[in-house]
């Protein structure tokens, strides 16, 4: 009798622990930003082949050249961006750690830097603000 109560115990806990393990998983792919991104800011040269562009909240992202959209064209302009965001999971952690950080009051800069490959560009002014 005894053996029947340790199965059925372990059976529950097993069960517990898969729809823990099921829900966190859920939770954090709601909570976790996306891998494609919509972005609104000024976009400078920094050198060789290699951009920034600052959005408008704080955000900076170091774009590099490709042959899919001229960058050249659009430098020192306000842009609006669509892009994939390089090595989402890494970055996403990383944002989190200086939210974390912040936070706790180690950090006082907790705005978004990351590394985006643009797919789609257009103008919004001539000039950045």
């Amino acid at each position: 009798m005894r053996n029947k109560w340790t199965r059925l115990t372990l059976c529950v806990v097993v069960g517990m622990l898969t729809s823990v393990w099921a829900l966190a998983q859920d939770d954090t792919s709601n909570n976790s930003k996306g891998e494609v991104r919509n972005i609104t800011g000024c976009l400078t040269k920094s050198g060789g082949n290699e951009y920034l562009l600052t959005a408008s909240d704080g955000s900076s992202w170091e774009i590099h050249e490709n042959t899919g959209v001229n960058l050249a064209k659009h430098t020192n302009q306000t842009v609006e961006v669509k892009g994939v965001v390089a090595n989402n999971k890494a970055h996403n952690m990383k944002e989190d750690a200086k939210d974390m950080a912040n936070d706790a009051g180690m950090k006082k800069d907790s705005s978004e830097h990351g590394h985006l490959k643009v797919t789609n560009i257009h103008k919004v002014s001539d000039s950045c603000q």
